[in-house]
């Protein structure tokens, strides 16, 4: 029989993906990266591409998890050390987090969830003298963790005290608490056919939701479903296609998308017959947003630009659509690591570009042309004060109030001044995977 002995033992399976979900959490929680910066582009992490789809898709929920639930995994390990979590060493607080997590709300085995966090520290200088702590907490976890979690559910510990404090100001403490339940949970996968939405939610598995868009539950890769190379649907939340449709009959009309990437809202537009032009600072976000349109067989013309300076063509636009930078808090439930990468103190940087958005796309707008006004933040200064100290300086412009007809009669998501506002509790379902909508704020304003 051949030796073995030079042949190098294989890693245990499971091990990669949680070394790279270890890594990713390091780097939000300590080097303050976005999620979207480590798994795509030029700055993903370099061992996704050594990952199966299957362990590409266990990583990206093991980081999810970790940081949508990253209040109370810190209130039950800071019950189960003595001395707190160590600091001096990422990877055995990554390693306890991601342990923790498994055991807690996913299914994965407690003693595999157990081995491959001790495994993690056991491999990294630093933290391998943690291995028996690790072991010993993480069996604590196993036996204890859901008794320490249900002392603190109704405590709302997974969204910061700031942002808590500001929705429950401005929402109402039982909203907010409604808010923060249904940001714990994973979401569903949103998509905006091209037509016959019965049709493709019957063929995806999923369901219609009043507004049009399919909801279904993601098991795999998005580009193995059926239709996705076919260009038949995109991937967007149910909430973020809305502000789209406020415009009416846009057949044959001009049309700015004012920071357009990746191009769910651009490809709305197009698909309903409107010339759009699409802009965006970012020439990395302009190539994926032509790729993405490319896909569905949909023309737009893109310009890479800073909006607030580009000079426009000669004719202004019919309709212009500002889906504006801002804190994206409504998008918790789908990017949890905002939630720990934003500051109170970024808002009012974010609502001084927001006004000059808005002032600048006046400039583009032709007299008696619509403009829609859109943000995924929950933060009224980005939303509702926004556009009331634009209305108070700008007397050419007035509100041209939503019905709710237009929003497949969900009145709950309409202000008493005729806005668009959806909260992550809205739309709620037996299943709350099924249910929710990422936060939106839309006004819809004419130049007189």
């Amino acid at each position: 029989m051949p030796s073995q002995r030079f042949v190098p033992p294989s890693e245990v399976p499971g091990l990669a993906a949680r070394r790279i979900a270890a890594d990713i959490v390091d780097g939000v929680l300590h080097k303050h990266r976005t999620l979207d910066d480590q798994l795509d582009g030029g700055g993903a992490h370099p061992g996704l591409k050594t990952l199966a789809d299957r362990d590409r898709a266990l990583m990206r929920r093991l980081v999810a998890t970790v940081l949508r639930r990253l209040g109370t995994l810190g209130h039950v390990l800071s019950r189960l050390l003595d001395k707190g979590i160590p600091s001096d060493a990422p990877r055995a607080q990554s390693a306890l987090l991601i342990g923790a997590a498994q055991i807690l709300w996913m299914d994965v085995p407690d003693h595999a969830a157990v081995d491959l966090s001790v495994r993690l520290v056991q491999s990294d200088r630093r933290a391998a003298r943690y291995a028996g702590l690790v072991n010993a907490v993480l069996r604590r976890c196993a036996r204890e963790g859901k008794a320490l979690v249900e002392e603190v559910a109704t405590q709302s510990l997974d969204l910061p005290p700031w942002l808590l404090a500001r929705w429950s100001a401005h929402y109402g403490e039982a909203t907010a608490r409604d808010m923060a339940l249904a940001l714990g949970h994973e979401p569903s996968l949103d998509l905006t056919v091209k037509s016959d939405a019965a049709q493709w939610a019957s063929r995806l598995h999923g369901e219609t939701l009043p507004t049009g868009t399919v909801r279904m539950l993601l098991h795999g890769s998005v580009t193995m479903l059926p239709g996705f190379a076919e260009g038949q649907w995109w991937v967007q939340d149910a909430a973020a296609a809305l502000p789209a449709r406020l415009f009416g009959d846009i057949k044959g009309k001009s049309i700015a998308d004012l920071c357009a990437a990746p191009g769910g809202k651009t490809a709305q537009l197009a698909l309903a017959g409107a010339h759009v032009t699409a802009i965006d600072r970012s020439p990395a976000r302009v190539a994926r947003l032509r790729e993405n349109l490319g896909r569905l067989s949909l023309q737009a013309e893109t310009v890479v630009a800073d909006a607030v300076e580009w000079a426009g063509p000669t004719e202004a636009f019919d309709a212009i659509l500002i889906d504006a930078p801002c804190t994206s808090t409504g998008t918790i439930r789908r990017h949890p690591d905002v939630a720990w990468l934003r500051q109170e103190s970024d808002i009012a940087a974010l609502t001084a570009l927001q006004q000059r958005l808005l002032r600048k796309s006046l400039s583009l707008l032709k007299s008696g042309g619509t403009l829609i006004y859109c943000t995924c933040s929950l933060e009224p200064e980005e939303g509702e004060q926004a556009i009331a100290a634009l209305l108070a300086a700008e007397p050419a412009l007035r509100r041209v109030p939503i019905e709710a007809s237009e929003v497949a009669g969900l009145d709950e998501i309409l202000t008493a001044e005729g806005d668009l506002r959806t909260l992550p509790s809205h739309l709620p379902n037996a299943d709350p995977k099924l249910g929710g909508l990422d936060g939106f704020y839309a006004a819809r304003l004419v130049k007189s």
